[in-house]
């Protein structure tokens, strides 16, 4: 039974998508110029232009339905040269549309993406499919955007030029993805790529001559001036990278580490705040507040925090902090929470931690709730 229901599952899987038939001089009269008409792609393994378009062409397969009367195929003109010839194809990779019930197709001769094709195919047959991308952390950069994004003299850039036949491209593309994710709520660090096959101009200007090449663009000016990255391909050796060249505190799971948001010179006053009496700790908050000013821009994140915890600290007691940060942690790993709410809530429970750090310290348990 649970092999049936194996199989059974196997083969509505199969029916939900056409995917690219694979032709040879065995198969091709037998699916070409039946009762579907077929679009066919006549490609050799070596040409550079069909590796390129192979990922796109994957994707118009994957696009249709196997119940949407169609066929997406593919032969190798190369090794059947016969059936090239047949077609008069002289060059690759050349498209041909064949209609329903006819061996006697009309070229192909619109754009290479699978949106150009896509479309060109619903307009044939009436279908209206669309091309679902899918979603993704990394900016996807083009010739129109590139300087816009990569230029920005206020953010930190890294751009993988990438071609999209590229095996070690492919392989790191999931990889990518993940550091893209870890650093998404990063508002000043952007994690994002160009197909750089389909941008020469902007390949040239930056020296690409291999695939993946992987640059930091650094924060601080529009005239900027590339970094070769130059570390592993491991999610955490890129976080590592970023997190050096951003002054940020990301994990590879795009949490952040325990010293993201604390300021050591905010830590002392909660040392003493921690260890004064009662009546001395007003005194201490104000004087927390006046440096939070002073210290501006390397406090702006978390500062007016370390002030309203102390406030709490003296209204609630010291148990206020233990409860506050269980509802920050579990709010932190709330799918139902935003990233950038989440980067929130991770910078004041670590604040809390200096609390905590200093209570233990001190053996301050009175106030308790």
């Amino acid at each position: 039974m649970r092999s049936f229901q194996f199989v059974l599952a196997a083969m509505v899987a199969a029916a939900a998508s056409a995917e690219v038939v694979d032709l040879t001089p065995e198969n091709f009269d037998s699916v070409v110029g039946g009762d579907k008409p077929a679009l066919v792609e006549f490609f050799a393994p070596w040409c550079g232009h069909c590796k390129q378009l192979a990922p796109e062409y994957d994707v118009v397969g994957s696009t249709f339905q196997a119940n949407d009367g169609v066929v997406v195929a593919k032969v190798d003109a190369d090794a059947h040269r016969d059936l090239g010839s047949r077609f008069g194809v002289s060059g690759f990779p050349t498209i041909k549309w064949f209609p329903a019930s006819s061996k006697s197709p009309e070229d192909y001769s619109g754009g290479r993406t699978a949106s150009d094709i896509v479309n060109f195919i619903n307009g044939k047959t009436g279908l209206s499919r669309r091309v679902k991308k899918e979603p993704t952390a990394v900016v996807e950069l083009t010739d129109s955007n590139f300087d816009a994004v990569v230029m920005d003299p206020e953010a930190d850039v890294l751009v993988e030029f990438f071609a999209p036949w590229c095996g070690h491209c492919k392989s790191l593309k999931p990889v990518y993805e993940k550091v893209a994710n870890a650093f998404s709520a990063e508002r000043k660090v952007v994690v994002a790529a160009v197909d750089a096959t389909a941008a020469r101009d902007i390949s040239s200007r930056f020296e690409v001559r291999g695939y993946p090449t992987i640059k930091f663009f650094p924060r601080g000016t529009a005239a900027k001036e590339a970094e070769d990255y130059e570390g592993g391909r491991s999610v955490e050796d890129f976080v590592t990278f970023l997190n050096t060249k951003a002054g940020t505190h990301r994990t590879a799971d795009g949490a952040l580490t325990a010293a993201a948001g604390r300021v050591e010179a905010l830590d002392e006053f909660v040392r003493a705040f921690v260890a004064a009496a009662e009546e001395e700790r007003e005194a201490i908050i104000e004087q927390t507040a006046s440096k939070v000013k002073e210290l501006g821009e390397s406090a702006k994140d978390t500062g007016a925090y370390y002030v309203k915890a102390m406030r709490r600290y003296t209204e609630r007691g010291a148990g206020w902090v233990t409860k506050e940060s269980a509802r920050l942690s579990s709010m932190a790993t709330s799918a139902a929470v935003a990233a950038a709410r989440k980067t929130n809530i991770m910078l004041r429970r670590n604040v809390l931690a200096a609390f905590d750090t200093v209570a233990d310290a001190f053996g301050d348990s009175k106030d308790e709730l």
